[in-house]
């Protein structure tokens, strides 16, 4: 960790406790700063072990006089929002208002490999963090994927590497973060509740790049047309992917083979992971590695047998010729076609949840691959009605998951992929898309 001092004897409020609140407080207070932790919830089992390092903890509600104690700087819960009372008055005093990915970038002996974008961050680090891993860079894994980063970061030694994962949330509270490489995936509306327009969505995801300097890289989608824009803003050595086809500019990829600077990489048929949202993934991946330095043949064996991360177009396991994919994190319908789309059919679609009255249309063109559905939770009628219009041979009613499983197994067919792809959250029926997901393991698994 480098030894800073420009918290020392310094007034810190951290605003939400959680694990990113829990682990921004401990270092502060070892940095020297005089940290006081306020959350609206009455209870916490990280209060008791903070109050115990004599840090003071505030539960039950954000007192009207906090910011009167003069606070030097504010480091935030990603998910509070700007327009909480205590976040607009602070920024309103001028005082700096972080995340914890601040406090990492200023902390960190290893250089920062930054992963953003609307979809893909998780396994485009997984993926990144596998290829450093067996190249033999010993990275470390942190950010919106798991561990915070702050605490990733006060422990990485300065020959190691750290791949972060950041959200639009995450990289809105930072002011001087800048990665030594920076990929952005993606870009589509999201989030617009809390940042307000897409522009300022996007933004906030610039912000892995906006400090970066000709030494650093920012790898970018050159195939969205908003993220190119935004790349042209950036001072960073670019690095381009496409899945065009093959171009003499960074790395592309057509039906045949992947391709770095115009020179064939390997093949296309050498890729355990489906789809093209996951070649985007891909690319981006294996240009930040090569670049960092990782040698080809650790991306090529990552990419060869990497089969996706938990619940994201996840195989789970061959069954009497059936193959069968955890998506349940799929919350949406643009997740939902882009697994349709990595799947030419036929496909038994597990799909349905909780009922915002959003529109399916958006899966409408690749429904053809869809012979049968088992619909469940809030969506179930309103699925089952648009599927029919769709002219899906098979629309079937379940109760849960493990109900689903049972009549997608008896109405598939051998070589059809069975896939779990809801289109809709999950809180109808469970806590999170993880349990949702995980039960469907389970019922899988117990064929």
């Amino acid at each position: 960790m480098k030894p800073i001092h420009q918290f020392e004897g310094r007034r810190v409020l951290v605003l939400g406790l959680a694990k990113s609140g829990s682990a921004a407080a401990r270092l502060l207070n070892r940095l020297g700063a005089d940290v006081v932790v306020n959350d609206a919830r009455g209870d916490d089992p990280e209060a008791a072990p903070l109050r115990e390092l004599g840090i003071e903890v505030i539960l039950g509600g954000h007192p009207e006089d906090l910011l009167d104690r003069g606070f030097d700087y504010v480091v935030k819960n990603p998910g509070i929002r700007y327009d909480h009372l205590v976040v607009s008055r602070a920024m309103k005093a001028g005082i700096p208002v972080w995340t914890e990915v601040e406090l990492a970038y200023l902390i960190s002996e290893a250089p920062l490999l930054g992963v953003t974008g609307s979809n893909g961050k998780t396994t485009t680090t997984t993926l990144l963090y596998h290829m450093l891993n067996i190249g033999g860079k010993n990275p470390l894994i942190a950010g919106n994927i798991g561990t915070p980063s702050c605490l990733v970061a006060a422990e990485a030694e300065p020959d190691q590497a750290i791949v972060i994962e950041l959200s639009s949330f995450q990289l809105m509270g930072t002011e001087r973060f800048r990665p030594k490489i920076a990929i952005w995936t993606n870009l589509y509306e999201a989030h617009i509740d809390y940042h307000g327009t897409f522009g300022e969505y996007g933004e906030a995801k610039f912000n892995i790049t906006r400090n970066q300097l000709p030494e650093d890289v920012l790898i970018y989608n050159a195939d969205q047309q908003a993220v190119a824009d935004y790349a042209e803003r950036s001072f960073a050595r670019k690095i381009p992917f496409t899945l065009a086809g093959r171009a003499e500019d960074g790395i592309s990829a057509d039906g045949e083979a992947v391709y770095w600077y115009g020179e064939k990489l390997l093949e296309r048929s050498s890729i355990l992971l489906p789809g093209r949202h996951n070649l985007e993934n891909i690319l981006s991946a294996t240009a930040a590695a090569l670049t960092y330095g990782s040698p080809l043949e650790a991306v090529k064996d990552v990419l060869s047998s990497f089969s996706g991360v938990r619940h994201r177009t996840q195989f789970i396991r061959e069954w009497k010729k059936r193959r069968f994919y955890n998506d349940s994190k799929a919350t949406n319908t643009l997740a939902t076609k882009s697994a349709l789309e990595a799947f030419g059919g036929p496909v038994v679609l597990l799909a349905g949840g909780l009922d915002r009255g959003h529109s399916f249309e958006e899966l409408r063109p690749f429904m053809e691959r869809v012979r049968e559905i088992v619909v469940f939770g809030e969506t179930a009628g309103r699925l089952g009605e648009f599927a029919e219009s769709c002219g899906v041979a098979g629309i079937h009613d379940a109760s849960d998951i493990e109900q689903a499983t049972e009549i997608a197994a008896g109405v598939s067919r051998e070589g059809d992929t069975i896939l779990l792809s809801p289109a809709c959250a999950s809180w109808d029926q469970y806590e999170s898309f993880e349990v949702r997901g995980d039960r469907f393991i389970e019922a899988v698994r117990k064929l």
